[in-house]
């Protein structure tokens, strides 16, 4: 019986990759209702995270001025984006830490103990300090922190993607954006927050060219080895 479930589990996964596709129109007048759309705020919220480090944070437009402010980054070469966020029902700009501070250290771990993750202080120091060798490690002996947190932003995207096909729910992650713009709109840097990629939710629109497309992926055989 466990074994047809985890199969019937993992059928359930493939169906949705393979039926996912990024949208390219979307339908301004269909709203994802209230109840699915927080279904993906905790998905988010739960995204698993390199030493669970967390270093992100979801600014989510879900009306049209919200939607407007994070249009005003989609100009000039990047101007063909801002329909999708425009006609969304929901966008969300996904931002990641420039740095890893003492106070957002603190707020991980006490909020690890209020969840009951250690069994003893032996253990709660322990983790304390692993994570702590981990920052000091990408900030100065790689030199990359930066880098490090937006990986595991895009941890996070991966994983709205999948929720948001399981759902019935159409996304369109959005890397092309000015920068400078919406950090300034947004007031990120202040917060020591860079925008990594935005993201629209909804329904496509009839007109959406992408949704009868075919997928298409490479051949297995070129992007997988068998390490032996």
């Amino acid at each position: 019986m466990i074994n047809n479930m985890k199969s019937k589990r993992k059928m359930d996964v493939l169906t949705a990759i393979q039926q996912r596709y990024t949208s390219k129109a979307y339908d301004p007048t269909r709203s994802i209702p209230t109840a699915q759309f927080e279904r993906l705020i905790q998905l988010l919220r739960l995204t698993p995270s390199s030493i669970n480090i967390q270093p992100w944070q979801f600014m989510v437009a879900d009306h049209a001025h919200a939607k407007q402010r994070i249009a005003k980054a989609l100009v000039d070469k990047y101007a063909y984006n801002a329909p999708k966020v425009l006609a969304s029902s929901h966008s969300i700009v996904f931002c990641s830490k420039t740095d890893i501070d003492e106070q957002h250290l603190d707020r991980i771990l006490q909020q690890e103990i209020q969840d009951g993750r250690f069994r003893d202080l032996k253990a709660q120091q322990g983790q304390q300090q692993s994570r702590q060798g981990y920052v000091d490690f990408y900030r100065q002996e790689k030199g990359d922190i930066s880098r490090w947190t937006e990986n595991q932003t895009f941890i996070a995207l991966g994983q709205l993607l999948l929720a948001a096909s399981f759902e019935g729910i159409d996304a369109t992650p959005i890397g092309g954006f000015n920068e400078q713009i919406l950090s300034q709109e947004l007031n990120l840097t202040a917060q020591g927050l860079k925008p990594s990629v935005i993201v629209a939710l909804g329904y496509h629109h009839d007109d959406d060219f992408n949704a009868t497309l075919p997928k298409s992926r490479l051949d297995e055989q070129l992007i997988m080895t068998r390490i032996e």
